[in-house]
């Protein structure tokens, strides 16, 4: 199972053996310990749970699971991993490290992207300004009209300024292309969503 929760470090570059130099997003993948196993027979789908990193609280419930499971290490950010089939060498208590990629191998990463609070159709959605002469006094980054007199309604999905970011945002097509067991990293050619320190999920592309 080619799948693993990790933390963003920040962005650097690496200089190929061809002169090439490309941007690399160096993620802290760690201990990755399986927290719950789900079958299709009982829970409707198969999936493995993965937790990643130590959290400072935890609620009542979490805490009871983890007990009941007997692991001893609340993590800080859980998610599960969807699989056609659970491996049987995975099973509650176990755990993964970055040797789980090689480099040269594709993957997608899932996190959250950065958020940007209110924002207006031009930063929103890349509009463009209006005239700033002839009359148009304090109308030039106004969206303009929004639609006719009939059907006297705004259609749902209508491009207009609202919270942007902060959305479950995943980039294919990656590749890994540095794998530190030692200190538990892993590299990925590009940029990834998410600010520095921010959880992500990092799966073998199907």
């Amino acid at each position: 199972m080619k799948a693993l929760l990790g933390q963003k470090i920040g962005m650097t570059q690496i200089l190929t053996e061809n002169g090439a130099l490309i941007p690399v997003t160096l993620l802290h993948v760690g201990s990755n310990v399986v927290t719950r196993v789900k079958h299709t027979d009982k829970d409707g789908y198969n999936a493995v749970a993965l937790g990643y990193g130590e959290a400072k609280h935890t609620n009542k419930p979490q805490a009871e699971e983890l007990k009941k499971n007997k692991i001893k290490i609340a993590p800080a950010f859980v998610s599960e991993i969807r699989v056609e089939e659970v491996p049987e060498e995975v099973a509650v208590g176990g755990s993964f490290n970055a040797d789980v990629f090689e480099v040269g191998d594709k993957v997608k990463v899932t996190g959250t992207s950065k958020g940007k609070g209110w924002a207006g159709t031009i930063k929103r959605h890349n509009f463009g300004r209006q005239r700033a002469t002839h009359g148009a006094k304090g109308h030039t980054r106004r969206p303009g009209s929004i639609g006719s007199m009939y059907p006297q309604k705004i259609f749902k999905g209508k491009k207009m300024a609202g919270r942007m970011g902060g959305d479950q945002v995943t980039t294919k097509n990656l590749s890994v292309v540095l794998v530190d067991t030692e200190h538990q990293v892993v590299g990925i050619k590009g940029a990834i969503p998410g600010p520095r320190k921010g959880f992500v999920k990092i799966r073998g592309a199907e």
